[in-house]
């Protein structure tokens, strides 16, 4: 694995965003660009190694702290909230500002678009609204299936919002996340096992003062505008039909329903006329993939699908 640095910079977004990003520059000759978006309660910096992993097969990597997360900073955006109003379409146009940064230093390269969880949203959503901006998209650990549980949660954001206001933090919907899927876990250590069966990934995650805080009512309703947009079939059948899609989640997942959300999301593409997907759960694995006990693995099927798509573009 490289040593290299996951170099930090900052990016203004034409949002008026002060991106905190990360790049690792491709070890050798440089043969793609791969974009990856964080996900919820996190920040890029946790994505160093995969990175390294990365580069090390030719690869550029970038990566940003989304708005209300890590360093980057923001106009009418606190820590966990992405904006006072319309977060989900500032936080895709940060992406867009990302992505041209990667296109105006690396002119010839396709880009990845990858995202986890949170990021898997994004990405998504990204992808939809600039359908010829990626050579691929990668979507790991991402439940589009919210279904009629998510319009209740819709709701009570609703109440919470008119009784509390959206800039503080939401009361209900912790309860009905992370404080749901930690009890999900058997003969749990900590409320974060949910993450991986990894103990010292679980431990380094709590240690983090960046990671693990609740997100406002704002930012939650968001998430939700970002889960039922995104998975739309109106805004599915914007994606290039031939697109390469790689789809991953686990088994024992419970923000994914056990992975039957990746398989939801997989058939819906599919019914989209979407050609070219690639989609697999992982057994026994919890939601964190590139953290887990069989990361390699999974870090290896990706980079599988990357030499075939990118042979397939040269």
């Amino acid at each position: 694995m490289t040593e290299q640095d996951f170099s930090p910079f900052t990016l203004e977004s034409p949002t008026g965003a002060a991106l905190a990003a990360r790049h690792m520059p491709a070890t050798g000759a440089a043969r793609a660009v791969v974009q990856i978006n964080h996900g919820l309660a996190e920040h890029a910096a946790r994505y160093r190694s995969f990175a390294g992993f990365l580069a090390e097969r030719g690869c550029h990597v970038y990566a940003h702290d989304h708005r209300g997360h890590g360093a980057t900073r923001a106009p009418g955006s606190i820590p966990g909230a992405f904006a006072r109003s319309g977060g989900a379409d500032k936080v895709i146009a940060d992406v867009a500002a990302v992505h041209a940064h990667i296109r105006e230093a690396h002119p010839s390269l396709p880009v990845i678009t990858f995202g986890h969880s949170m990021g898997g949203l994004i990405a998504l959503n990204f992808a939809e609204a600039h359908p010829r901006a990626s050579a691929g998209l990668a979507v790991w650990n991402s439940n589009f299936n919210a279904g009629a549980a998510g319009r209740a949660g819709q709701a009570l954001l609703a109440v919470e919002a008119f009784f509390k206001g959206s800039d503080t933090r939401s009361a209900i919907l912790p309860k009905l996340t992370f404080q749901a899927w930690a009890r999900a876990m058997p003969d749990r250590r900590t409320d974060f096992d949910w993450l991986s069966r990894d103990p010292a990934e679980v431990d380094a995650y709590i240690a983090d003062p960046l990671c693990g805080w609740d997100a406002t009512v704002s930012m939650w309703r968001d998430v939700f505008d970002l889960i039922y947009r995104g998975g739309s079939r109106e805004q599915l059948e914007k994606l290039p039909k031939d697109l390469p899609v790689h789809l991953l989640g686990g088994g024992e997942d419970p923000a994914t329903d056990k992975g039957k959300a990746i398989e939801w999301l997989a058939d819906r593409m599919k019914r989209t006329e979407l050609g070219n997907i690639e989609s697999h759960v992982l057994p026994d694995t919890r939601h964190e993939t590139l953290n887990e006990i069989n990361r390699d693995a999974a870090m290896d099927l990706f980079a599988n699908w990357l030499d075939r798509h990118i042979t397939a573009q040269s």
